[in-house]
C-alpha cells in the first residue's frame, strides 16, 4: 500500500483508537479502515525465521534502503496469573497455539503484523534461576539525573502494523473477545495464563507526529513539528548505517541462541525550548553535530542524508567538539560502536499516551550491557566533566527528555517463546 495515499485525518483517528483500545475503539477503527484489505499469512508458521526479532526482511524500505517500521505500535505488559514457576505443559501449548493463530492470520510485515513476546527478570525469578547463557539484569537508573519507575511485568508483547485495526484485533483476540482474526479461527488465547497489566501505544512515520501534535502537553502551541518528520523532535532516525544488524543483536550460544535482549524506556518530552527558543541550527547541532549545522547538511527532517546520519564522516571527535560548547546526540551515540558498527537496533516510536508527548525507546541488543554502553555514550557524563557542556544543557538532547520508566527483557527464539524455562532441560 502506498503511504502517500493515506489520508491524514484517517491516520489521526486510527492513532487515537489504538491509544484508547477496547471493543468500541476496535469497532470504530474497523469502520474507518474498512477499505483496507489486510493479507493473511503467505508463509506457514514453520516457514518463518527462528528469530522472533527477524522483522527487517519483511518490512518496507525507503529509496535509500532504510527500514520503514510499521506505523502503529502497541506494548502490552503481561502478568502471569499462576502462583509458581510457569512450567505447565498445557499452558505452554495454549500460548503457542495463540501465537500460531497470529502467524496464520496476518502476513508478516508492515501491511500485516510483526510481533515479539519477551520475558523479564521478574518472570525468571519464579524459577530461582537466571536464563542460561544470557545476562538479564533487573532494570536500574542509568543516568545520575533520573529516577525512573522500574517495570517488573512478567512479559511484554510488542505488536506492530500499518493498520490500527490489526493491533487492536490481536489485543482483543488474545483477551478472548474475538472468535476470528482476519478470517482465521482463534485457536487459543491468553486467558488463564496472562493478564494485561499495562498498555502503551504509539506511532512512527512521516507526517504522523505533525498530525498528532495539537493540544498535546510537551509540545508548544502553533503546531511546530514539521510535516516531513517521522518523530516529534523533527528529525529522522534509524538510518541503516546507524542501526545494528539483526545478526549483531542475536544471542549466539546456549539454549536462547537465536534470541535477543530488549530494553524499553519511556521518555517524557518537553519541547517548549526546542521549538520555542532554539533555532533550527541549534536543533540540528544538538541532534546530529555542530558540523551538520555549519555545513548545512540536513534538509528538513534529514531524509536527504540517505542511509547514514553522516556523523562518523563529517564530525570531529566528540570530546573536542564538546570543548567548544555543544555536542550532538548522534555524535555521542556513535562512540559506542564496535569495529565501526553500531551495537543496538532501535525500534522506538512516539506516543501521546496520557496526552503528553512521549517516546517509547525500544532497543534490541545481544546483551543488556550493549545498551548500557550505548546509553553511557549518549549521556556524555565524561564530556560534561571535561568541557563546557552541561550535564544536560547543550549535551545532545538530554535536556528535553525525562526518563519515566525502564525495563529489561529477553526475547527468546520462536521455539522457546511460550513460557520459557531458564535452562535447556
Amino acid at each position: 500500500m502506498d503511504r502517500s495515499d493515506r489520508g491524514i485525518s484517517r491516520r489521526a483517528f486510527v492513532r487515537s483508537a489504538v491509544a484508547i483500545g477496547g471493543a468500541s475503539a476496535l469497532s470504530a477503527c474497523l469502520e474507518r479502515e474498512a477499505t483496507e484489505d489486510v493479507p493473511q499469512a503467505t508463509l506457514s508458521p514453520a516457514e518463518l525465521p527462528d528469530r522472533q526479532h527477524a522483522w527487517n526482511e519483511f518490512l518496507a524500505t525507503d529509496d535509500a534502503g532504510n527500514v520503514l517500521p510499521p506505523e502503529h505500535h502497541l506494548l502490552l505488559g503481561l502478568e502471569y496469573v499462576g502462583d509458581g514457576p510457569a512450567d505447565a505443559t498445557d499452558e505452554r501449548e495454549q500460548l503457542e497455539a495463540a501465537f500460531r493463530t497470529l502467524e496464520k492470520a496476518y502476513k508478516r510485515g508492515n501491511d500485516g503484523l510483526a510481533f515479539t513476546i519477551a520475558y523479564s527478570p521478574a518472570y525468571f525469578d519464579r524459577f530461582d534461576a537466571a536464563p542460561t547463557g544470557v545476562e538479564l539484569p533487573a532494570p536500574t537508573a542509568l543516568t545520575p539525573f533520573e529516577e525512573p519507575t522500574l517495570d517488573e511485568y512478567d512479559a511484554l508483547l510488542h505488536l506492530a502494523s500499518d493498520y490500527g485495526k490489526v493491533t487492536l484485533s490481536v489485543e482483543e483476540a488474545m483477551k478472548g473477545n474475538l472468535e476470528q482474526l482476519n478470517g482465521i479461527d482463534v485457536e487459543e488465547t491468553f486467558d488463564g495464563v496472562f493478564e494485561v497489566a499495562d498498555r502503551r501505544s504509539g506511532f512512527i512515520g512521516r507526517g504522523l507526529p505533525a498530525d498528532n501534535q495539537s493540544s498535546v502537553a510537551g509540545i508548544p502551541d502553533g503546531d511546530p513539528v514539521p510535516e516531513d518528520a517521522p518523530m516529534f523532535m523533527g528529525f529522522k532516525s534509524g538510518f541503516k548505517k546507524t542501526q545494528a544488524s539483526e545478526d549483531r543483536v542475536t544471542i549466539q550460544d546456549g539454549p536462547f541462541a537465536g534470541g535477543t535482549t530488549l530494553h524499553l524506556s519511556k521518555l517524557k518530552l518537553t519541547l517548549s525550548q526546542w521549538y520555542g527558543d532554539d533555532s533550527r541550527g541549534q536543533r540540528v547541532a544538538k541532534m546530529f553535530s555542530p558540523a551538520h549545522n555549519a555545513d548545512d547538511l540536513v534538509e528538513g527532517a534529514g531524509h536527504n542524508l540517505g542511509d547514514s546520519s553522516r556523523v562518523t564522516e563529517v564530525s570531529e571527535d566528540a570530546a573536542e567538539v564538546a570543548r567548544k560548547g555543544t555536542v550532538g546526540h548522534a555524535q555521542k551515540a556513535a562512540r559506542a560502536r564496535e569495529d565501526g558498527e553500531p551495537i543496538i537496533l532501535r525500534r522506538d516510536f512516539d506516543s501521546t499516551d496520557g496526552d503528553w508527548a512521549t517516546t517509547h525507546f525500544l532497543s534490541l541488543q545481544r546483551s543488556i550491557d550493549d545498551f548500557v554502553k550505548t546509553r553511557e555514550a549518549m549521556t556524555g557524563t565524561d564530556l560534561a566533566k571535561s568541557s563546557s557542556v552541561g550535564t544536560r544543557t547543550n549535551n545532545g538532547i538530554l535536556q528535553y527528555l525525562t526518563v519515566q520508566s525502564r525495563a529489561n527483557y529477553l526475547v527468546p527464539p520462536r521455539e522457546r517463546r511460550s513460557l520459557p524455562v531458564p535452562t535447556s532441560t
